[in-house]
């Protein structure tokens, strides 16, 4: 199929394959889902397919190696019986106005009911979105509850202290024509790099233009919704929400040289008063560790700084990544507000982040934000003021009276707009 032709580069050596007709062809931004029709990415029914790609992300391999070792057969499809949200979430307008939502499946969650007969009829047809009911206990917000910070209101904060809250995970879906424009690149160039980044493992990408829904091998999205999730479209209630960037390190084993977790919890103690009071709390978990440059890449920044003359050092903080990965960030936060706008969502009262490219990136798409919410000091870990003053320093976490960066290595702000 392939033939290595230079470091970095893969050739094409096979004609691209003619276009055929689709059984499933997808009208992207159709308001009504059944002429929008279904994403359809099964291995096992190639006529069927109307997507590049296929289902469960990374994961993907995961099941590839089931099947290999014999422990799943390759032609089961799931029984979605009772698999349906305990919610309704949308239709909104954005799910139609062209290019609002290009990186997900507006109707991924619903597709069990849509497409029933089609399902019914032995099409592989699966969900990208799935929405739960979930409770969450959160140790460092204990001492809240005692001292009365926090209510114990036995409806978002149950009597045992844990907290009720809507719980929605997203798998990506990929319009490439909206990814390309939303990245301001031509489609097949955008096809033609996503084909040679990931080794030619995708040929389609290439070969297929007829086919423009992509289901990329990446993480997905979670979503914490506090209070009920009708209020996330209701401009009469007000929202608190975060955004927040998978730090594995500090979200999960609590290390503190970062303020990833401290941050999140911060978020979460803001969005339960801020459902507590009659409004609604949001989470937004995307699954992008270490900037989206990987945790190996992380842990080599993390030497590079310390074993740097002079030790860690506010002013070479993001010169020290860029050497190691080459960029400073790829998290890429222009895909983003896609999922607030999936939700209804069209003003922020309270965006719990001082970054400049989150905001940037959700008023750019046309959401208001209020207030900005920065972390308390009292919070930030003392090995991760280093991280806090290059950012501050940087002009990426500005609250009221932060140095201007005038007095630290220019090399600080290099290629911040993509941090």
């Amino acid at each position: 199929m392939t033939t290595p032709e230079k470091p970095g580069h893969i050739r094409l050596t096979s004609h691209p394959g003619a276009s055929r007709p689709q059984r499933f062809p997808l009208n992207w931004g159709a308001a009504d889902p059944r002429e929008r029709g279904p994403v359809v990415a099964t291995v096992t029914r190639t006529s069927h397919r109307n997507a590049i790609g296929t289902h469960g992300g990374s994961y993907a391999v995961y099941r590839a190696l089931a099947v290999a070792s014999g422990a799943l057969d390759p032609l089961q499809r799931p029984d979605l019986t009772n698999t349906t949200p305990p919610i309704d979430i949308g239709p909104h307008p954005s799910w139609s106005r062209p290019g609002e939502i290009v990186s997900l499946d507006p109707f991924g969650h619903e597709v069990q009911r849509i497409f029933a007969a089609e399902i019914a009829d032995g099409v592989d047809i699966r969900p990208t979105i799935a929405v739960t009911k979930a409770r969450l206990t959160l140790p460092e917000l204990v001492p809240e509850f005692e001292k009365g910070r926090i209510r114990i209101d036995g409806d978002i904060v149950r009597p045992q202290g844990d907290i009720a809250v809507t719980k929605i995970a997203i798998d990506p879906v990929w319009w490439l024509p909206g990814i390309a424009e939303r990245f301001g690149v031509k489609e097949d160039i955008l096809r033609r790099v996503l084909f040679e980044q990931t080794g030619g493992i995708y040929p389609e990408l290439v070969t297929r233009s007829d086919l423009e829904v992509f289901l990329p091998p990446i993480g997905g999205q979670t979503v914490y919704v506090f209070g009920d999730p009708a209020g996330l479209s209701d401009r009469s209630k007000r929202l608190t929400c975060r955004v927040h960037d998978e730090c594995n390190g500090s979200d999960v084993f609590g290390s503190d040289i970062c303020t990833c977790r401290p941050y999140l919890v911060h978020g979460i103690e803001e969005c339960v008063k801020e459902a507590q009071a009659g409004g609604v709390g949001l989470i937004v978990y995307n699954r992008k560790e270490g900037r989206a440059l990987g945790e190996v890449t992380k842990f080599l920044v993390y030497n590079a700084r310390k074993r740097q003359e002079g030790g860690d050092r506010a002013a070479t903080y993001f010169e020290r990544t860029e050497c190691v990965a080459g960029v400073q960030d790829a998290r890429f936060q222009q895909l983003m507000p896609d999922v607030l706008h999936w939700l209804g969502i069209t003003r922020i009262d309270r965006f719990v982040s001082m970054s400049d490219m989150k905001y940037d990136a959700v008023t750019g798409s046309g959401i208001e934000i209020g207030e900005r919410v920065a972390i308390p000091d009292d919070l930030i870990p003392a090995d991760a003021r280093v991280e806090m003053e290059a950012k501050k320093a940087a002009g990426y976490y500005a609250p009221e009276g932060a140095p201007s960066g005038e007095d630290l290595d220019k090399t600080v702000g290099r290629g911040l707009d993509h941090y």
